[in-house]
């Protein structure tokens, strides 16, 4: 039989697959080949960048244009070549960021092989490999269980139920689930796309993803750009062919003129940069975006659920006193602690400070615990310093949901009722929540309560006559002793706070704690509301009752991994976007259902699983910054997307004022080329990632679109009137090209006045690159060589200061038209 064949009755610790059994699945191709979810591949990279709609559309006009006219009019078209391959090469950088950040913040499974532990990547694990699970562990493959200690598995993320079941020996295990209490081992049988989470979702953390508002309202601006373009490029291309007698290629170079700045083409390409940019800097702050709207998202949230440990304190606590109770000695109540301690395989935070402090003491023989009994408790391992518990010892592992830990021993030789034979019997411990192990009003509960509002946590040892599979095991407890745990203050928990209250995003904490120990963290730490901290045992259970709850409290204790799941549900039905933080497994449910999820690098592997940002250095004063650069992506499309939605509104108001007039379109491809590189092209690469902490607003299109057509409409309009008049001032030959150089002056000045307006608040830089550009254009004026080039020569002195006075007029009719949008603007 091998290895891996053997059963956990035997009492032998199974010893999992040999490398040669490895290595042989392995050739078989019986690996669990899922792809990680950081990044699309290099292909899919190149195809996005450059299989787009616009692109197909910009490449089919300037082949045209490479026929029909000079090379001038083609230089749209090298634009869009040098916008593709720098999408290209920035997200190729974000990916390269992404993936080595995944791997770094990646599940690493511990699987045995030839009866060793070893920790190996998800990918790397094999048919059959047995995989050792404890408290927040994800199931990463479909398996079956070998051997469980008091495990219990939440599977609530694929089935919707939100009870924990206990797993034995022989039952199945479904990827997608996590361990919330116990430990044990499972033997892998479908791996890869054969796993139940894979079949589901192609990896078993992506159940939800993030929705942003920004690239879906690109989209949905594109699609509309793409309904009134087609049309009105078919009228311009046919007036220009037909209505007019120009000549053939000075036709064609005119309605592809018309054409080409109606595509808002770098748009998508600065969205992309935008969030690919967002990723590398926040990689460099060691923070993992694993999907990324989450940028975005968190720049929309307006409430923080942080849970206390983990965020606000550290992970790590001492024992700051032992109070023993109703008589038990000291020496014998750190004795049974260090018995408890040695129960559990995955200690958590609060048992690991227990082992610090007393796994070294031992009870003298022949004397009991306390006064009440003569239990006797197991003795310390030599050299190892944890306790062996002895044959015969079981334990309830901790969890949230129940708030306590339990242990049975088996008692020392005693005398029967009848004086007969020695018999023994269980004594059960119990190490947990003083609230949750006493009846209210119980005596010690005053004691517990005072320590808690000292900012300490507070745990009850307590020893109980019932069986430890008793249903009502706490119902009749004795208390022995109190154990006092400090908790560490992270140092920038107060900081952190002190900016989500200046940016008046609200914070709320969620702690299975005692509320008032929880209280005295938060109050400690400056926030809020934290002296009227609330039991979360008295909250409602109606989803408008709890919201109305939330509104007026900020601290919440005793809150079961459910309730924070309804509580965040709750905030949301109140119409709050909401981001939950956290590190335990008693968080998942809730980083899952929450806007934004934010786990701790050394969290649970289910809270990084299903958190859309991972902090891998478990900096909670990272969170600013994430939002800060969630703040600029948004902040500077709006800008940039008003930008080209002017040019898109004019372009397409100018092609059918031509349509209607019946009249040569205005300008070569050359002339727009030069207008949209100086005043769109250059300054929204810049802004587009310049810093920016205006608050996000919601509404992305609406917002965008009361900025961007009456914008258009006032350049669009002044434009064609300069052009009209210049029509009747020129008159023979190079007519047209007069004509055409008062419409771009008119058009330049207007569309640099466009660029004042979005470019506001003004910085140094802001102000140097306006004055650049408008450098730029009259360079091109001034210098005979480009003016040949782009063929723009101002022709006598009436007609350019004419255009200089109707773009002065349309500059304040923007002015006018931007306020009024902007008190209009949606909150």
């Amino acid at each position: 039989m091998a290895p891996h064949d053997l059963e956990p009755e035997s009492g032998e610790l199974l010893a999992g697959l040999t490398g040669a059994e490895v290595a042989a699945r392995r050739a078989r191709g019986e690996v669990n080949d899922v792809p990680v979810r950081s990044s699309r591949s290099v292909a899919d990279i190149v195809r996005g960048n450059v299989l787009t709609r616009f692109n197909a559309i910009i490449g089919v006009l300037w082949l045209i244009m490479l026929v029909v006219a000079p090379f001038q009019d083609s230089l749209f078209g090298y634009v869009i070549l040098a916008n593709t391959a720098i999408g290209i090469v920035q997200e190729l950088r974000a990916k390269r960021t992404l993936d080595n950040l995944a791997v770094i913040g990646e599940a690493r499974p511990t699987v045995r092989r030839d009866g060793a532990p070893v920790e190996v990547g998800t990918t790397e694990i094999v048919l059959d490999d047995l995989i050792e699970v404890g408290p927040g562990t994800r199931i990463v493959v479909d398996g079956q269980c070998r051997e469980a200690h008091g495990l219990e598995v939440d599977e609530s993320l694929l089935t919707g139920e939100a009870d924990t079941v206990v797993k034995h020996p022989g039952d199945p295990l479904m990827s997608g689930s996590f361990v919330v209490a116990g430990s044990g081992a499972f033997t892998a049988t479908r791996v890869g796309r054969q796993a139940y989470a894979a079949r589901l979702t192609e990896e078993a953390s992506r159940f939800t993803l993030v929705h942003s508002e920004l690239r879906g309202g690109v989209s949905t601006i594109l699609k509309y750009v793409t309904w009134m373009m087609i049309p009105t490029a078919l009228a311009l291309a046919v007036s220009q062919l037909v209505a007019k007698h120009t000549g053939l290629k000075d036709s064609v170079a005119r309605a592809v003129g018309g054409i080409v700045p109606m595509v808002p083409e770098g748009l998508v390409l600065l969205t992309s940069i935008a969030f690919a940019i967002g990723v590398i800097r926040l990689g460099r702050r060691r923070c993992l975006v694993q999907e990324l709207p989450a940028i975005e998202g968190l720049a929309r949230v307006d409430t923080v659920c942080l849970d206390k440990t983990g965020t606000l304190t550290e992970g790590g606590m001492d024992v700051a006193e032992l109070r023993a109770l109703d008589g038990a000695e000291v020496t014998h109540v750190r004795a049974v602690l260090a018995a408890l301690s040695g129960t559990d395989p995955r200690p958590n935070a609060s048992l690991r400070a227990i082992i610090d402090a007393f796994s070294g003491d031992t009870a003298p023989a022949g004397t009991s615990p306390d006064t009440a009994s003569d239990a006797a408790v197991p003795t310390p391992a030599p050299g190892n310093g944890r306790p062996a518990p002895p044959p015969g010892t079981r334990s309830l592992p901790f969890s949230s949901a129940r708030g306590y830990s339990a242990a049975a021993f088996v008692q020392g030789p005693a005398a029967t009722a009848d004086g007969g034979s020695p018999a023994t019997r269980p004594v059960t411990w119990l190490l947990g929540a003083p609230d949750v192990l006493l009846p209210h009003g119980h005596p010690e509960l005053a004691a517990a309560e005072r320590l808690g509002a000292q900012g300490l946590r507070v745990l009850l040892l307590a020893r109980s006559t019932r069986d430890l599979d008793a249903a009502d095991l706490t119902a009749d407890v004795h208390p022995v002793a109190l154990v006092v745990l400090t908790q560490r203050l992270r140092a920038d928990a107060a900081d952190t706070l002190g900016y989500f209250a200046s940016e008046q995003v609200s914070a709320k904490v969620l702690s299975g704690d005692h509320a008032v120990s929880v209280g005295a963290v938060a109050a400690k730490l400056g926030l809020a509301g934290a002296a009227d901290a609330l039991d979360a045992r008295s909250l409602p259970t109606g989803t408008a009752e709890l919201a109305a709850a939330l509104e007026e409290h900020t601290v919440f204790g005793r809150v079961t991994p459910q309730q924070k799941q309804r509580m965040v549900g709750a905030l949301q039905h109140g119409g709050h976007v909401v981001a939950m933080t956290g590190d335990g497994v008693n968080d998942v449910l809730a980083l899952k259902d929450a806007d934004i999820g934010v786990a701790m690098g050394s969290g649970a592997e289910a809270t990084r699983a299903v958190a859309q940002v991972v902090l891998l250095d478990n900096s909670f004063a990272v969170l600013p910054a994430v939002v800060a650069e969630g703040r600029r992506v948004i902040g500077n499309i709006t800008r940039v997307a008003t930008l080209f939605l002017v040019k898109t509104v004019y372009s397409v108001l100018l092609a059918l004022l031509v349509v209607g007039f019946r009249v040569e379109y205005p300008f070569l491809p050359r002339h727009l080329t030069l207008l949209s590189t100086l005043t769109i092209g250059v300054p929204a690469f810049f802004l587009a990632l310049a810093p920016n902490t205006e608050r996000a607003r919601p509404h992305f299109v609406r917002g965008v679109m009361r900025y961007a057509v009456p914008g258009g409409v006032i350049a669009g309009a002044a434009t064609f009137v300069s052009y009209l008049l210049a029509r009747e001032h020129y008159r023979g030959a190079g007519a047209l090209s007069a004509q055409t150089s008062v419409a771009t002056l008119t058009l330049f000045l207007i569309s640099l006045w466009v660029l004042v307006i979005v470019a506001r608040p003004y910085t140094w830089w802001r102000v140097c690159l306006v004055v650049a550009m408008a450098a730029g254009f009259l360079l091109v004026l001034i210098v005979p060589r480009l003016q040949h080039f782009f063929a723009l020569k101002l022709v006598g002195t009436v007609m350019p200061w004419t255009a200089v006075g109707i773009a002065a007029v349309a500059s304040a009719g923007l002015e006018l038209a931007w306020r009024r949008a902007g008190r209009r603007a949606p909150t």
